[in-house]
């Protein structure tokens, strides 16, 4: 259904109290939210297109003077016509979980505590706990506490 040519656009949305907001129609609020999804989209595509561009204009750049010091990773300088790139390479590290855990027992085994060298975290997922019988819940329901998110509202029109 069209709305009258006075009904605010997505863009007038910084100019309106979130109380007039709130009393939009519902599908007024529903063209709103559709629009913001299909704009936030956009501009992550833009975004995206704009910082492959820059990628594969300075990579190799950064490559090279990041084998001029002697990184495989981390942060580089490079200059072009007076503007600096400050191009960062993240190191990520992942541990095999098994090996570790066979450490930890090595650690302990030797008469040290594993918990100078390591750190050890225990998680239970939660579709695991759901599917324990009520009795091993239970036993384990004092270590558990739950929290909850940023509540999100996604509007989405009725079949006719």
């Amino acid at each position: 259904m069209p709305h009258p040519d006075n009904a605010p656009r997505f863009d007038d949305l910084d100019r309106f109290a979130l109380g007039d907001i709130a009393a939009l129609p519902p599908e007024m609020l529903l063209d709103l939210q559709t629009t913001a999804f299909a704009e936030t989209a956009r501009v992550k595509r833009l975004r995206d297109r704009l910082e492959a561009g820059i990628a594969q204009r300075y990579e190799s750049a950064a490559a090279a003077e990041r084998t001029a010091q002697g990184k495989t990773s981390g942060t580089v300088r490079v200059e072009d016509e007076g503007v600096v790139i400050v191009a960062d390479l993240p190191k990520k590290v992942s541990w095999d979980q098994d090996r570790l855990a066979a450490m930890a027992e090595r650690i302990r085994a030797a008469g040290d505590d594993p918990t100078e060298y390591l750190e050890i975290a225990y998680r239970v997922p939660e579709r695991r706990y759901s599917a324990w019988p009520a009795a091993m819940r239970d036993g384990f329901a004092d270590a558990r506490s739950e929290t909850t998110g940023k509540p999100v509202f996604r509007l989405e029109a009725r079949d006719r």
